[in-house]
């Protein structure tokens, strides 16, 4: 408090008291002691309003004690219940949380990871894949400017995901690996690793690559065999030493029918295995009689070619051709699509043929469009003739109903530039993704696709779609989501299938370490998407002939279902719509196999040099107590006392307001009882 308000104050109180005085004692016959009470309650409630008026401010002063946090952080996946560690873990995650000294040392904060990370609610120890340095990337973001000591539980062993020693590398946390598992090296066979195309084409050959890894020190024999059913269809007899251990197998496989075709590749495993259920690998091959011929036509030369060949060929169905325009007239009945890339006047002979056999199309616009040349041309749509470019960035339409989209986060894309102008179409279209200028969403169509006289055509209005690409890759670390969302357009583009009310997309296998999501959309008699639907489906299991039912769910724009949890099978199902009579049905197979059972060990090494690179240090789970000690000792980790200071004014005081108004109501009272008033 300032000592200009002290003043104030002093002077408030001398005014309300001369007040009071000169009201109840100045020229009063009657000087009474009742006078003295009517004055001193009157000299109250003037002060108090006085002291309003002045409003002085106070400080107040609260004392706390802040403790680090204790983050812990379990692994959560099946090799931990294969290294028959999860009684162990689970222990010692009982005893932390049950520990006087952590919990009065620390803030306890509990996860788990697989393929994510969660908030530990429960710790069942069945996920099928694990991802550690996406969970340092999750707990970076949470402690970033926290004092949080970290306890990773874990066996080391990551089954996907960038190498964590890197992403733990930018976790600013001292880190104290609990190891589950022991150093002891066992002698073991296994197939590290199986390579082969999803899809084979009838009457060919496909090649496959295996990896086989021995770890031991004897020189031991073992026979190496594919078989399909009880038929071997491949056998090498291998040799292996503590020099030479692993071997690198390279053979091809004949597709002789079509449809889906198991493998089973084994190793056979030495008498003093531990570990045999890696010996064996299954794979499958869908074999189809033929692949989808794309052509890309084009007189530039840019970035996004190349992107559009390397997403479309992503899948072994597909096959992409570059061609000039006149170099494909002669064989433009080899290809179920064509890509007509910035057209302009030289392309004139190769739309009067497209249109002649009203084959499909799809076209991408930009800067070197020649739109004089496309709106005499094209009978559907045109554009405005200006020499200005602008860019667009994109923006989902989720109602989009031809077929299902994922959202891959276009709005963080970056934005296509094309030439200014805004497209005016001569039929009904379908947007897929709208233009955004600056963050305001235009409505008109960036990209768009459209149904005329059998024939069916997209266009997309801008160049760059590379750096698309690029910008999925930064936001998934792959391409799958970017090469799926132009696969799903080519396929649809490729196709003059009628249109149906319900669609379903799955594949026809699994990898048995995969998530199983069977996705579908159903639409109402106007072909608008019907979210208020109720789709139901069930699965059948071809060997035991068992029956599931499950809902699916709503998510965007389609329902959708995940069947991870089913065993290995070849199944059969059936989605059905629960208030219209209509359904579809398909077939699919879930393989057998386990990455978290191929592991023999923990990581030791790794988890030891997570925990020197972090000032932390590392412990075997045989030995818990050692970390409780250690933790509690530490002087980087002690609780901190500390204050906040909060300036209140007296204004925000309620009570000042009851203790005016009491004032005001006694002397009004006393004043009334004694006939004053």
């Amino acid at each position: 408090m300032s000592s200009q308000t002290l003043l104030y104050i002093i002077l408030a109180g001398i005014l309300a008291l001369l007040l009071a005085l000169f009201q109840y004692k100045y020229k009063t016959k009657n000087n009474s002691k009742r006078n003295s009470l009517f004055a001193f309650l009157r000299f109250l409630s003037v002060f108090f309003t006085l002291l309003l008026l002045i409003n002085p401010k106070f400080d107040s002063i609260q004392v706390y004690t802040e403790k680090p946090n204790l983050v812990v952080a379990v692994d959560n996946s099946a090799s931990v219940k294969h290294l028959n560690q999860s009684d162990n873990a689970k222990a010692f995650i009982a005893s932390l949380k049950t520990n006087k000294a952590i919990n009065e040392r620390f803030n306890l904060d509990f996860y788990s990871f697989g393929a994510a990370l969660n908030t530990s609610d429960s710790i069942h120890f069945n996920e099928k894949q694990s991802n550690i340095s996406k969970a340092f990337r999750g707990l970076t973001e949470i402690y970033k400017n926290t004092l949080s000591p970290t306890i990773i539980i874990s066996d080391g062993n990551q089954t996907y995901g960038n190498d964590y020693g890197f992403s733990a590398k930018k976790y600013k946390q001292s880190i104290y690996p609990v190891i589950l598992g022991d150093t002891i090296t066992y002698s073991d066979l296994k197939i590290s690793q199986l390579n082969v195309n999803k899809y084979a084409y009838l009457k060919n050959k496909f090649p496959v690559e295996v990896i086989v890894v021995y770890n031991g020190n004897e020189l031991v024999n073992s026979k190496f065999i594919v078989t399909v059913g009880n038929k071997t269809v491949f056998s090498k007899v291998l040799g292996f030493n503590k020099t030479d251990n692993a071997q690198v197998l390279n053979f091809t496989l004949p597709a002789s029918r079509v449809g889906v075709q198991s493998y089973k590749a084994t190793i056979v495993p030495l008498n003093s295995e531990k570990n045999k259920i890696n010996n064996n690998k299954n794979f499958a091959v869908e074999v189809i009689d033929q692949k989808t011929k794309v052509a890309l036509v084009s007189t530039v030369t840019h970035p996004d070619l190349g992107a559009l060949k390397k997403s479309i060929e992503a899948n072994e169905q597909r096959a992409v051709t570059f061609f000039k325009p006149n170099e494909f007239l002669d064989q433009i009945n080899d290809f179920q699509l064509v890509i007509i890339y910035q057209p302009n006047n030289s392309f004139k002979s190769l739309y009067q043929a497209l249109i002649t056999q009203n084959k499909n199309k799809f076209v991408i616009t930009g800067p070197k469009t020649d739109w004089r040349f496309l709106n005499a041309t094209s009978k559907t749509y045109a554009s405005d003739l200006t020499s200005q470019t602008e860019d667009y960035q994109a923006t989902l339409n989720t109602n989009y109903n031809a077929f299902i989209i994922d959202d891959l986060e276009f709005n963080s894309f970056p934005p296509l530039h094309s030439s200014f102008g805004t497209p005016q179409f001569e039929m009904p279209i379908q947007t897929i993704l709208y233009k955004s200028v600056n963050g305001i969403d235009t409505q008109e169509p960036l990209l768009a696709t459209f149904e005329t006289n059998g024939r069916r055509e997209a266009i997309l209005f801008g160049e760059n779609l590379w750096k698309w690409r690029a910008q999925s890759y930064l936001n998934q670390k792959n391409f799958e989501g970017f090469d799926d969302f132009m696969g799903k357009i080519v396929q649809y583009l490729s196709s003059n299938k009628r249109k149906n009310r319900l669609n379903v997309e799955y594949e026809s296998f699994y990898e048995g370490n995969s998530n199983v999501i069977i996705k579908a959309q159903f639409f109402n008699k106007n072909y608008e998407f019907d979210a208020n639907e109720t789709l139901n489906i069930t699965v059948k299991d071809k060997n035991s002939g068992s029956l599931t039912t499950l809902p699916l769910i709503l998510r965007n724009n389609n329902y959708q279902v995940d069947l991870s949890s089913l065993p290995a099978a070849d199944y059969s199902f059936t989605v059905k719509a629960t208030n219209e009579s209509i359904s579809k049905s398909g077939t699919f197979k879930i393989l057998e196999y386990s990455v978290e059972q191929q592991f023999l060990n923990a990581n030791v090494a790794k988890l030891q040099q997570l925990a020197t690179n972090s000032k932390g240090k590392d412990y075997f789970i045989a030995k818990p107590n050692q970390i409780v000690n250690d933790l509690t000792n530490d002087n980087r980790y002690k609780p901190i006392q500390k204050s906040t200071k909060n300036t209140v004014p007296l204004i925000d005081w309620n009570y000042l307001l009851f203790l005016i108004a009491l004032t005001l109501a006694i002397e009004w009272f006393l004043r009334k009882y004694n006939g004053l008033i």
